[in-house]
């Protein structure tokens, strides 16, 4: 069975990694796990189920990024000006970041389908 609910069982295993569970964490159908150095994240996992029609949209979005440095880049700058703009605002934060990553998830698709 390939269900992405089955990873919701494996909390102690993720956390003995150093992982926290934080669930659909708002996109349905995902299941997200973050690592911390102190105050620092430094990794994240986004599972989906395969097929997940999400999933194009996510790999298409790091591989535009891995490619494109420069978007990265301004990327990077939005997020550093927004922790430091909506430090205790985790919603905040999102919303400000919310209309780039729709206009870098656009371009990251139309690359990505281009490229097939």
């Amino acid at each position: 069975m390939r269900k992405v609910e089955r990873l919701d069982d494996l909390g102690p295993e993720m956390s003995g990694l150093g992982y926290e569970a934080k669930g659909e964490f708002g996109l349905p159908g995902r299941r997200f796990f973050v690592k911390h150095a102190g105050e620092l994240r430094t990794h994240q996992i986004h599972a989906y189920t395969t097929g997940n029609p999400e999933l194009e949209r996510h790999l298409a979005f790091r591989d535009y990024m891995i490619s494109h440095p420069e978007d990265a880049e301004a990327y990077g700058r939005l997020k550093e000006e927004l922790a430091r703009r909506f430090s205790t605002d985790i919603e905040g934060y999102m919303d400000g970041k919310d209309a780039f990553i729709k206009e870098m998830e656009r371009r990251a698709l139309a690359w990505s389908r281009a490229r097939r």
